[in-house]
């Protein structure tokens, strides 16, 4: 049977004239609906959505917390095992004369500010805190929560969520597609990393219901990252001294974002995201990007100077080599509850942490996915992966060392006799530079925070609208679309803040793990496919057959 040609073209029909000029109705069409139906349902049915919102989640994190952590390891082993070997590493994002469009620093910029930054600045002293007075290995007895003891294994759990993992699962995605839209000259859109698996069959409604899902698990995605960034820049806002109109405090005295601050809020930050993601790309968020990096370095650089420097230094060391060798056997293990007290607190601790990380970053995958084959294309395989998951990983891995080190040192000695421990996730990184500066300069230093956290959150919501747009447009990049620029920043602003409203945060995740659900089945047929290209492009390559899009063309 002879060989194949791969297939280097995909009709994907879109509008020829009016509102949708440019865009696949279907897919466009079907999003927008949903999305709206998900508002209209929160706001007039607020209990209703909330309970059933909350149902779902429990019957997927009873009856698929297995499938997440499987589905997450193999996408670590095929990002990594694809880089790692010879045949494929070497293998260019797009022509082999190509090369990349932004520098090695704005590459490193837009990847780390989209992907993880806002919520590296909420979990960077969030996470070690927590995991300092409970994780796995204090519940099963093998440290004492709150001790010196338990910082080691505090880190490794916090690595566990912030590293390898969640990079893998983005670089697959955006792997994916970069190797079908600039090897083979599809279109940079999701349903274009199943050829393989599918072919043309995805012209139809089988590749728009990808589309949908696609468009749907990045709105859920963006928006529980952008309700985090809200909460705490409200707290940021409240510790500078806007008032106390800003927050409310709950019967269990708990405090949150009043209703006019977040309204507030997104106005502000999706009213900015709008205008910067009608510049493009290589304007407004680029900019935003090394405006944003340029700040974590400086915040970054305080906390290793000025901060418990040693401490973090020896946490970063560790905590590293304990995930390092832990890293295999973490990344497969499920527990569930066995009928103990600590089976049941084991599989609760796993929920609420892993499996709901899991499927936050692959809520977050076609977004911040397609948004790394965007900025990608010219490099290697090789190039793209290391560069992709190494560098962020670390990058997280140093913010987590340095900040939320000095957070449990200064608990540990008890010079924030509290501070930092009572209060809320997303006052914490403010109450960390409350009890280790003067009130002058704390207050400079939140407002350096507020500030970065803007930055981030315009960035993220911008490049997800943008995104969003080229899934809606058959992949097409060029299209502005103003209305629909402005549609979906408006759609975003108006999920985050209706389920904070109905629900808080807990809403927002709850709709996050079941919009994820259907996208994790996606992702794992891209990694099958992905994996099938390149295994033929090699039987083709050896048999002097054409491989990509331009050897094709040049026949």
């Amino acid at each position: 049977m002879p060989l194949k040609p791969p297939l280097t073209e995909l009709e994907i029909k879109t509008a020829d004239s009016g509102f949708y000029k440019g865009f696949t109705k279907d897919v466009t069409i079907t999003a927008k609906i949903l999305v709206a139906a998900l508002i209209l349902w929160a706001v007039a049915f607020p209990n209703q959505a909330a309970g059933v919102l909350s149902h779902l989640n429990g019957v997927i994190l009873a009856s698929f917390n297995y499938w997440y952590v499987y589905v997450v390891a193999f996408f670590v082993v095929v990002s990594l095992g694809l880089a790692i070997w010879p045949t494929s590493g070497r293998l260019r994002l797009g022509a082999e004369h190509e090369r990349p469009e932004f520098s090695a620093f704005s590459w490193f910029s837009m990847m780390f500010g989209a992907g993880m930054g806002i919520g590296v600045l909420t979990y960077a002293t969030g996470e070690p805190i927590y995991h300092f007075q409970n994780n796995p290995d204090v519940i099963k007895g093998l440290v004492e929560g709150g001790s010196a003891e338990t910082v080691r294994s505090a880190y490794k759990w916090a690595f566990l969520h912030w590293g390898l993992s969640p990079w893998g699962a983005y670089a697959l995605t955006g792997l994916a597609l970069a190797f079908f839209a600039y090897r083979r000259g599809l279109p940079l859109t999701i349903r274009s990393a199943l050829t393989p698996l599918f072919g043309d069959r995805l012209s139809g409604y089988a590749g728009h219901a990808v589309d949908v899902v696609a468009v749907i698990a990045t709105v859920l995605g963006v928006a529980q990252t952008l309700g985090f960034g809200v909460e705490q820049f409200v707290a940021g806002l409240s510790r500078i001294g806007f008032g106390d109109w800003l927050l409310v405090t709950e019967a269990d005295g708990t405090q949150k974002a009043s209703v006019v601050a977040i309204v507030l809020s997104l106005v502000i930050i999706m009213g900015a995201s709008t205008l910067s993601a009608l510049s493009g790309v290589g304007k407004g968020i680029k900019w935003l990007s090394n405006i944003n990096m340029a700040l974590s370095v400086f915040l970054l650089a305080f906390f290793l100077f000025f901060g418990s420097t040693v401490f973090g230094l020896s946490a970063l060391a560790t905590g590293l080599y304990d995930y390092l060798v832990a890293f295999p056997r973490m990344l497969v293990t499920v527990w569930s509850d066995d009928g103990t007290a600590t089976g049941a607190a084991l599989e609760s601790w796993q929920g609420s942490w892993t499996i709901f990380y899991w499927a936050w970053w692959i809520a977050f995958a076609p977004f911040v996915g397609l948004f790394l084959a965007r900025i990608s294309r010219g490099r290697t395989i090789r190039e793209y992966v290391f560069g992709a998951m190494l560098v962020p990983s670390v990058m997280c891995f140093v913010w987590f060392a340095l900040i939320g080190g000095t957070a449990i040192d200064l608990e540990l000695s008890g010079v924030a006799e509290g501070a930092i421990l009572g209060t809320g996730l997303s006052d914490q990184l403010y109450a960390t530079l409350a009890v280790l500066l003067s009130d002058g300069l704390a207050w400079a230093f939140s407002v350096v925070v507020a500030i970065l956290l803007m930055t981030y959150l315009v960035t993220s919501a911008d490049s997800a609208v943008l995104i969003i747009n080229t899934i809606n447009a058959a992949g097409d990049e060029g299209p502005k679309a103003r209305p629909h620029i402005i549609f979906w920043g408006a759609a975003l602003a108006l999920v985050v803040g209706a389920l904070l409203i109905i629900g808080g945060l807990g809403a927002i995740q709850t709709a996050m793990i079941i919009g994820a659900l259907p996208f994790s089945v996606v992702m794992a047929l891209m990694g099958v496919a992905l994996i099938k290209a390149i295994i033929r492009d090699s039987i083709r390559g050896r048999a002097g057959l054409p491989v990509t899009a331009d050897q094709i063309a040049g026949e």
